[in-house]
């Protein structure tokens, strides 16, 4: 029975070409969802029709599942009230009140909550729980917003509109949106450090040398020299992929990683989702660079065009559009076959956002 009424052609052809381990999956965790399988199957480019009664049985018997739906939609804004919450308590207006309301304006200007959702879902993945997760979820939100805040100043990208709003130096003066991010950056790591509960001292500190590696002279800050001294040369895919590793790739897999540790993962989980992690943060830029051309300034809430206009190097630039798309299409492929290792109803919402960062729209 070929199962086209079910899974389209890219999804045939996932199973196809995995079902002895899709097969084992099934047999050994029975509550793997079916949202998760198909969003396993969403990136493979060519197109088959699957015949395998032992595909057939199992999903009926996802469908049977009580378990088997998992609302992402409802998550996502579950999880992102939390983590809100969490930044408005972390950053209270207090003296001196500039440099406050400046951390707050940035901090707390909207955004879909990525990283920290991760490493939620991350924590949750291996067993542990949000309240272990959300100091550090909070804290990598934070690294990133510094990372935003100077990005944006005259002195890097000379950005003009973040998140839809006037960025912090417009706003604030770029000394204070210097001194903005700094805070920041100090009051994450403060807080991992004084705000973690119920979670083993070893391990606090194992994510925050995690996040600090992330941030420092091998991690973004890598990434940021690079690409600034890229500017206007020609730059070929492996120095490009280097930029974006360490610039946007970095504190994306430290957000996955940090949330495995929290949970109480073993070496292995760690290394299964540390993979997972630097496939959807690769993902995230060549999806960055896809949208930079193909969406308005109004439609992205940033100034669309930018890397164009600086003659930055971009995947679509150095591989042309569409294959900067299928690009795009494996590394949600190779992200997803390292969750199949998991409990499918907890790696439900890791399923999810892969799918989520690869068809996002600003």
């Amino acid at each position: 029975m070929a199962f086209s009424a079910t899974f389209s052609p890219c999804e045939n052809s996932f199973l196809l070409k995995n079902l002895p381990t899709i097969g084992h999956t099934m047999r050994t965790n029975g509550h793997l969802n079916l949202d998760s399988l198909k969003f396993r199957a969403t990136s493979v480019a060519h197109s088959y029709l699957v015949k395998s009664v032992l595909v057939e049985e199992a999903i009926t018997q996802l469908k049977n599942h009580p378990g088997s739906v998992f609302h992402f939609g409802e998550y996502m804004i579950m999880k992102a009230k939390r983590v809100n919450k969490a930044l408005d308590e972390a950053v209270p207006l207090q003296h001196p009140l500039k440099i406050h309301e400046a951390m707050r304006y940035s901090l707390l200007a909207g955004g879909k909550r990525v990283r920290p959702i991760l490493c939620i879902a991350s924590c949750e993945l291996v067993g542990g729980d949000e309240e272990m997760a959300l100091p550090i979820a909070s804290a990598m939100e934070m690294v990133h917003t510094m990372s935003l805040i100077h990005d944006d100043l005259p002195c890097m990208d000379d950005d003009d509109l973040r998140r839809g709003k006037p960025t912090n130096h417009k706003v604030f003066g770029e000394e204070t949106a210097v001194l903005a991010g700094d805070a920041l950056l100090s009051l994450a790591f403060e807080h991992v450090a004084s705000r973690t509960i119920n979670v083993s001292p070893d391990r606090v500190v194992r994510a925050i040398a995690e996040l600090g590696a992330a941030v420092g002279s091998e991690g973004l800050v890598a990434g940021q020299i690079v690409d600034i001294a890229s500017e206007g040369k020609e730059v070929d895919l492996s120095e490009l992929e280097y930029i974006h590793v360490h610039k946007t790739a970095k504190l994306l897999e430290a957000s996955v990683v940090c949330g495995a540790i929290m949970g109480g993962g073993n070496a292995i989980d760690v290394e299964r989702v540390r993979k997972y992690a630097r496939c959807i943060g690769l993902l995230f830029q060549v999806v960055d660079d896809i949208l930079d051309i193909t969406k308005s300034s109004e439609e992205l809430g940033k100034t669309a065009g930018k890397d164009l206009a600086a003659d930055k190097a971009t995947y679509p630039k150095l591989m042309g559009l569409e294959k900067a798309k299928e690009f795009a299409d494996m590394l949600v492929a190779q992200a997803m076959e390292e969750l199949a290792y998991f409990d499918g109803g907890k790696a439900a919402p890791l399923y999810h956002l892969a799918n989520y960062i690869a068809h996002r729209q600003n």
